[in-house]
């Protein structure tokens, strides 16, 4: 039994995928795209070919050569009787997402770890003892943390009390938990376009219906869009991230601050992810919103380690009683051990921040250089933050040079990836969390690739699935 999708979703998927000729090569690698980023999931059945020509509004001929061409790179195989079925790709790294030794990996946004974390992790061992005294079941969060939590905003300027905070295994499953709880099916939430990804996916996978609020390096959030949305759909909820936005490291102002809060007046919870919030590395942005005007999301996945799936949320006191209540049904608590090690963690914000701020300072420098030297065309922006640049690319081939890249395992996220309602074909989000002598390699690459995408020559061939950015 094979799950579907049906040719008017998978238009929808692909978004503006014609970008270049042959038409046929352009579509396939679209469907590649959404292959190797588990938009389409293995064992499901694509639309027929005369169907899909529909659709698209292309000749049978051209979805024919395209399933061909899938079918040589092993993304589908036909199934008698059945149709063309999407197959499960290869994991870098034996069933990891981790690279192979000598690839490039820039699709997780992510630094390496803090390198004091062993030292946290010995420290907090010596305190084995103490912690398995306990039954390990908690899913509110040990008090201890939720304290030093709770300083940690102090510090930022927003007061808050141990009873406002709820804590999670990683901003994911926080993200899930606040759409499991305050959004219903059906109901239309405001999404930054571009945006994070797994963000987007778990308002859908809650029954959202989102509503793009295009947001852009150049000019911020777009508040015609945003009030014309607020007032046509009533969304009940806006996903945000107001500081350091992850793609593009934008800041909001005073007004857009402003407009999203006339959104909340109208009955709409404004979320607030700040997981690259405290990641400045020129001046630090000011704190977006007034304490009790949003909930916010921590981590320490960008600030310490991806590997630490420790997580927050910072709300009103009713509201953590309500996003508490329903949390057994999804998890029973975050595990004591990497409570403590985060507690350990939060309390040394203020010497870790900096010494973070210095890599990732070291890297945007690296990775704007080398852009600005070998691939002069493209549009680089300045950030003072975050954790990737989203740069534009003077033509929409996204798809074909990331596929290009990855031939060459220099694994990137092409514009798509990040989009709410399809788009940003023009766009390559590239972080500079890496090394700065591995980005300027990759950015070596993409030099490379993007001559050969420019003069049409296939970049297509079996690549690694991944699945986190």
């Amino acid at each position: 039994m094979h799950s579907r999708i049906s040719a008017r979703s998978l238009e929808t998927a692909l978004g503006g995928w014609r970008t270049r000729e042959p038409a046929y090569e352009a579509l396939a690698d679209g469907i590649r795209l959404l292959c190797l980023d588990n938009r389409i999931a293995a064992r499901t059945l694509l639309p027929a070919e005369r169907l899909l020509a529909q659709t698209l509004a292309v000749s049978r001929t051209t979805v024919a050569s395209a399933y061909a061409s899938l079918r040589a790179s092993g993304h589908i195989e036909s199934v008698r009787g059945s149709g063309s079925v999407t197959t499960a790709q290869p994991l870098r790294g034996g069933g990891t997402v981790f690279a192979e030794p000598g690839s490039i990996d820039l699709q997780q946004a992510s630094p390496s770890a803090w390198p004091g974390l062993a030292g946290v992790f010995t420290e907090t061992a010596a305190e084995a003892a103490t912690l398995v005294s306990r039954t390990g079941y908690d899913t509110l969060g040990s008090r201890r943390l939720r304290e030093v939590i709770a300083q940690r905003y102090e510090a930022r300027g927003i007061p808050t009390s141990a009873e406002e905070v709820l804590v999670t295994a990683g901003a994911q499953s926080a993200i899930h938990l606040i759409a499991e709880v305050l959004v219903a099916r059906g109901d239309r939430v405001l999404a930054e376009t571009p945006t994070y990804p797994h963000a987007a996916e778990a308002l859908r996978a809650a029954g959202a219906r989102l509503v793009a609020v295009p947001v852009t390096t150049a000019d911020g959030w777009d508040l015609d869009r945003l009030r014309e949305a607020s007032q046509r759909t009533r969304p009940t909820l806006a996903y945000l991230m107001p500081t350091f936005q992850n793609p593009t490291g934008r800041s909001m102002t005073d007004r857009e601050q402003d407009a999203f809060r006339d959104a909340a007046r109208r009955g709409c919870t404004l979320v607030v992810d700040e997981t690259t919030a405290e990641l400045h590395f020129e001046r630090p942005a000011p704190v977006a919103f007034a304490p009790d005007e949003v909930i916010r999301l921590g981590s320490l996945g960008k600030t310490v380690w991806g590997g630490l799936r420790v997580g927050w949320i910072r709300a009103r006191p009713d509201v953590i009683r309500r996003l508490h209540a329903a949390r057994p049904a999804r998890d029973l608590g975050t595990p004591e051990f990497e409570q403590a090690v985060a507690s350990r963690l939060v309390e040394r914000m203020s010497e870790i921040l900096p010494q973070r701020a210095e890599l990732l300072s070291a890297g945007y420098r690296a990775a704007r250089a080398a852009l600005q030297h070998r691939l002069p065309e493209w549009e680089v922006p300045e950030v003072s933050g975050g954790v990737a640049l989203w740069v534009g690319l003077p033509a929409p081939l996204s798809a074909p040079l990331v596929l290009g890249a990855r031939a060459e395992a220099v694994y990137l996220s092409a514009g798509p990836r990040f989009a709410v309602d399809g788009g940003h074909e023009n766009r390559l989000r590239v972080p500079f969390t890496a090394p700065p002598a591995e980005i300027g390699r990759a950015v070596d690459v993409l030099a490379g690739v993007w001559e050969r995408v420019r003069a049409g020559v296939p970049t297509a061939g079996p690549a690694p699935v991944d699945v986190l950015v």
